[in-house]
């Protein structure tokens, strides 16, 4: 097998050939079941019941439209649906694990889905095995197949004699050690290995294993819209039937009162809210992807405008994770390079580590002799090594953070003092500073097995600069801004931490170690991480209880990891973030989140777009609540009155069309509000429509009712036409509906911010509703179908005043609900929790 692995041009062949490293998404509904879904729910059996009904009067056009409608709504859904999958696909490709190949000789990573058969992976500890392959080297490799066997013991590997690429079935499971398998977890060691079968092929593809993980809305969310919704239809049904038992008591005309119940139980069923919601939640979490983060659960998408607390590492995320050598504090012998050289023999021959890379750089030269065991990192030993034989002897050369090596070798105090002194100075300077010890003159037969059997000696320090990344200060001050602490826990000297900090505008101080928390009892460790701006040198373990201590104190955690110790802490945070490009699969699976790009600005840019999109998931939901109250109101009134009435179910149906894509796309599109980032994190446990904001909806939908109420009235007292009273109705009705999207479009008091800001896909629809107005206004077949052929120019005047009354009204009404406190969305009911620095 080449180890320059496959060239690109072979691996894209390959993939065009065998399709994607992927097992069927059986959750995927095909567009015939979404179809025979949308058959099924109450607004199709209501439309289908009106065109019944009309055939049995002997209006044979209306009910064919009616059925066209229902037919319309069936589309609808299937070119929603197809929109949805389409998005959840993106996400499955940038959620799929990653996978570390060699291609054209280059170490590269790339999405699980795009290793094919023949690819040369590199395996680590924390990944997860992205296909069935044949290792060709293996060190200390151990990897847990539960998934595939149920055997919780992990298994040892190591290669095989020959190893090669091959089309051939792989050994099941447990027949041959040099064998990986798809789904499996390396947890220990590392290896390469040549993958046999991908996809379907795999052994896991094989018994059928498949775990989605984009979940289609936030299950809290779900529960309270669905309450929404039955509440609601079980309302407009009652109502509807004591609307139809009352007209045709008082009336004797029952076919009229079925009619009039079904356009009524038509205008008050909200079947838009799950419709919105899947959308925005979907919707949401692509916007989010595009800014850098994958929401791997959409329970984030509510928790993450509720952070209160960030903790976030250093090395990668703040930093770019492009190190370099800085500076050099060589001991006698070895002068700059002959330390550069040893730091280097300590790195794996390949590294991908950027700090082991900056070593390979500076010595080049390194590695002579045969490398003959390697020393890994410990939980409790921050420090590794390799051993080279070299003329019949051996020696070792190991490299970690300054106060394990000098654990590890042991100097006279006056010179563990000066050292520790000179590697605190180039902490300071914001430097990763290692210590680089060596043993000479071993028995290549008798290799220690612990460092600390290898008597070694300290060599001396090197410092590596890792500059912060750009925009992480503006980042920073963002996240001030919201109400959010940002907190660095590191596993890096404390100097190095608060240099950073520094740098990137973070509070210095205090400055808390792992060793002063692991000697603090649970209350202590408590109190003084409630306090702490920095926790250096922490272990991963130490992250666990920091989350728990952290929560229990009523903060919402953000906590950012990427290896396979981070995992308890990630999946116990409120929102566990993964590194994208340096994190273990471990690490990823276990976050709410993954920063694609490991960019420390890509966190608040989600926090911003999260809490836009429950702004916008409000106001769309706020204006399906007001826009019910008119249209239900308006197929009443005529009723009660006695009077000609305005809506049918062919009017209904036909609003109903416009309703849908104005909350799905516009409202979806709606700019961030303008205090988005300087307001303090809402409750987690809010709701998603409070009372408040309950209220605020039926009230806007009383005032648009009741001016509407009003034209009608004093058009059919003006003794107008039954067709030109049913035309100025139904148009003042359209036009309060648009004045209702501009009022529920920014929760400012002020119309003319709301109406300034772009959103051209909300003037695209307003444009099509135009459109399909002066459709049915102004085309006589069109007309005549719809009842409207009395429509006179001047009608537009009373429609486009009640348009104009309801806007100025109800922005009045914001003004009146305004607080000092949270402006109209805290007197709304919209909780949020004290602001923080």
């Amino acid at each position: 097998m080449d180890r320059a692995g496959l060239s690109s041009a072979e691996a894209a062949a390959r993939l065009r050939r065998e399709g994607p490293n992927a097992l069927p998404d059986a959750a995927r509904r095909s567009l015939l079941r979404v179809a025979l879904d949308v058959a099924r729910e109450p607004m199709f059996a209501l439309l289908l019941g009106a065109g019944a009904l009309y055939l049995l009067l002997g209006d044979l056009a209306e009910a064919l439209l009616l059925l066209a409608f229902a037919c319309l709504s069936v589309g609808i859904a299937v070119a929603q649906e197809a929109r949805t999958e389409r998005a959840l696909e993106a996400l499955r490709d940038l959620s799929s694990p990653r996978a570390l190949v060699v291609r054209d000789g280059e170490h590269r990573r790339i999405p699980g889905r795009e290793v094919v058969r023949g690819d040369l992976l590199i395996l680590a500890e924390g990944d997860r095995v992205p296909a069935d392959a044949r290792l060709l080297a293996a060190e200390s490799l151990e990897v847990d197949e539960s998934l595939l066997t149920g055997e919780s013991v992990p298994v040892r590997k190591h290669a095989a004699a020959g190893a090669g690429e091959g089309a051939g079935t792989p050994p099941r499971p447990g027949e041959d050690p040099a064998a990986v398998y798809s789904g499996s977890l390396v947890v220990r060691g590392t290896g390469e290995a040549v993958v046999r079968a991908t996809g379907p092929r795999t052994e896991l593809g094989r018994i059928g294993a498949a775990l989605g993980t984009i979940e289609r809305e936030p299950p809290r969310l779900r529960a309270q819209t669905m309450a929404m919704v039955r509440g609601f239809a079980v309302l407009g049904l009652l109502a509807s039937l004591a609307l139809g038992l009352l007209y045709g008591l008082l009336r004797g005309d029952w076919l009229q009162a079925a009619l009039g119940g079904i356009a009524l139980a038509m205008a008050m069923l909200p079947e838009e809210f799950p419709l919105v919601l899947t959308l925005f939640a979907v919707m949401g979490a692509r916007r989010i992807a595009r800014v850098g983060v994958l929401l791997r659960q959409a329970s984030a998408l509510q928790t993450l405008g509720a952070t209160t607390v960030l903790c976030t590492d250093k090395t990668g995320t703040l930093t770019r994770n492009r190190m370099a050598v800085a500076a050099t504090l060589p001991e006698a012998p070895l002068d700059a390079a002959g330390l550069l050289r040893l730091a280097a023999e300590a790195s794996e021959d390949a590294p991908f580590d950027p700090m082991e890379v900056a070593l390979r750089q500076a010595a080049p030269e390194a590695a002579g002799g045969v490398p003959r065991r390697h020393y890994a990192l410990r939980p409790d030993l921050p420090a590794m090594g390799r051993a080279w034989e070299a003329g019949g002897t051996a020696r070792l050369a190991a490299k970690g953070a300054p106060e394990a090596m000098l654990r590890l070798c042991d100097p006279p105090p006056a010179e563990a003092l000066r050292i520790a002194t000179a590697a605190a100075a180039l902490a300071a300077r914001g430097l990763r500073v290692l210590g680089v010890a060596e043993a000479t003159d071993l028995d290549p037969a008798r290799l220690p097995d612990r460092l600390e059997e290898a008597g070694l000696v300290l060599r001396g320090l090197v410092g590596l600069a890792d500059p912060l990344r750009p925009g992480v200060p503006e980042a920073v001050a963002e996240c001030r801004a919201a109400g959010i602490r940002v907190v660095i826990v590191t596993g890096d000297h404390p100097e190095t931490a608060r240099a950073i900090a520094a740098e990137a505008g973070l509070d210095t101080a205090p400055v808390v170690t792992g060793a002063e928390l692991a000697s603090l009892d649970e209350a202590g460790f408590a109190a003084r991480a409630a306090r702490a701006a920095i926790l250096a040198r922490v272990l991963p373990e130490q992250k666990l209880r920091l989350v728990q201590a952290l929560k229990s104190a009523g903060e919402v955690v953000a906590m950012t990891g990427d290896g396979v110790n981070d995992a308890p802490a990630l999946k116990a945070a409120h929102v566990g973030v993964a590194m994208g490009a340096r994190g273990t699969d471990v690490a990823r699976e276990a976050a709410a989140a993954v920063l694609l790009e490991d960019d420390f600005s890509a966190i608040p840019r989600a926090v911003r777009l999260g809490r836009r999109i429950l702004d916008n998931l409000r106001k769309a939901m706020g204006y399906i609540v007001a826009l019910h109250v008119p249209i239900a109101g308006m197929a009443f009134l005529p009723l009660a009155f006695g009077l000609p009435p305005v809506l049918g179910p062919l009017h209904i149906a036909f609003l109903e069309l416009v309703v849908d894509p104005v909350c799905s796309l516009a409202f979806e599109a709606e700019p961030e509000e303008a205090n988005v980032m300087r307001r303090p994190p809402e409750d987690p446990r809010a709701p998603l429509l409070a009372p408040g904001l309950i209220g605020w909806g039926v009230a806007q939908g009383i005032v648009a009712f009741a001016t509407t109420g009003g034209i009608y009235l004093w058009a059919s007292q003006a003794g107008l036409a039954e067709p030109a009273l049913r035309a100025i109705a139904f148009t003042t009705l359209v036009v309060a509906l648009v004045a209702l999207i501009l009022v529920n479009r920014s929760f400012s008091a002020s119309p003319l911010v709301a109406l300034a800001r772009p959103n051209p896909t909300l003037f695209t629809v307003l444009g099509a509703v135009g459109l399909l107005l002066a459709l049915v206004l102004a085309v006589p077949p069109a007309a005549a179908l719809f009842r409207l052929d009395g429509f006179e120019p001047w009608h537009l005047l009373p429609a486009l005043g009640n348009g104009a009354a309801v806007l100025l009204l109800l922005e009045a009404g914001k003004r009146l609900l305004a607080s000092p406190r949270g402006g109209p969305r805290h007197a709304m009911g919209v909780e949020h929790r004290g602001g923080r620095g």
